[in-house]
């Protein structure tokens, strides 16, 4: 059985990290760097940078920045935003990062997944879905949650695995800093979907809620950020409830 991994994600705005609610009322949360290197003394398993302003203004990923987090990033880094093409891919590839998320790109050149997943493996792909409910089912939304794509999840999370992606981040935009749990029938019905690994992420608020969404919901990690930014809760005390819950973790890193 595939040891469920706890991930913290990173928000990047401009020039340091930010949490909201619901995708917005930004709140600045600190620089990226320390917190890269709090993480990795932390027992994460891996970590998500998002840089989420990277569609406004189509410029190239910040890659001075981001091979700066690539030297200090002792875990596995998955970054995403404003990735375009191929190219990028390989230098962010170069910079450190060992998986690359999209989003908006999913919807406007879904054709990348594949150019990627051929290159470079499909375990190096995110297809990273933000939704949203609209009563009876979840549609897709693009550019940071503010662009309604039409797109309902399951067939589109279905159509991403066919195309090369190696895992679904699965993101309730409603859910999103709420604390209030994960949105499980909406993990549930994507995990039934496909074959490969969905990481759940928006609303998690306490260690019982990670259980939840990996034992009742199928999750294959567990993504968050405002519970170990603003709590006094842990990666290290994620790992051992899911493992006191029958769940197995992985041991945790220790750099050298």
């Amino acid at each position: 059985m595939l040891k469920t991994r706890v991930i913290p994600t990173l928000l990047w705005k401009q020039f340091g990290l930010v949490k909201g609610v619901g995708f917005d009322s930004w709140r600045r949360v600190g620089p990226v760097l320390p917190s890269i290197k709090v993480y990795n003394q932390r027992e994460v398993d891996e970590l998500i940078l998002a840089d989420i302003t990277a569609h406004i203004d189509q410029s190239d990923p910040d890659y001075e920045s981001i091979n700066d987090f690539g030297r200090d990033c002792f875990v596995p880094l998955t970054f995403g935003g404003g990735i375009r093409d191929i190219e990028q891919v390989q230098i962010l590839l170069r910079a450190g990062v060992d998986k690359v998320s999209l989003n908006t790109s999913l919807y406007d050149k879904p054709q990348l997944v594949t150019e990627i997943a051929s290159r470079y493996g499909t375990q190096c792909v995110v297809a990273s879905l933000d939704v949203r409910s609209d009563g009876a089912d979840w549609r897709c939304f693009s550019r940071a949650g503010t662009f309604d794509t039409g797109k309902y999840v399951v067939a589109f999370a279905k159509e991403m695995e066919d195309r090369g992606a190696g895992e679904i981040l699965l993101t309730s935009i409603e859910r999103d800093g709420t604390f209030k749990g994960y949105d499980l029938k909406l993990v549930e019905s994507v995990v039934k979907a496909v074959s490969i690994p969905v990481i759940a992420s928006g609303g998690a608020g306490s260690y019982q809620h990670m259980v939840e969404v990996v034992r009742d919901a199928g999750a294959s990690a567990v993504a968050a950020a405002s519970i170990f930014h603003f709590t006094e809760l842990t990666p290290a005390g994620a790992k051992q409830a899911l493992a006191e819950a029958g769940i197995p973790v992985r041991k945790a890193y220790r750099p050298a």
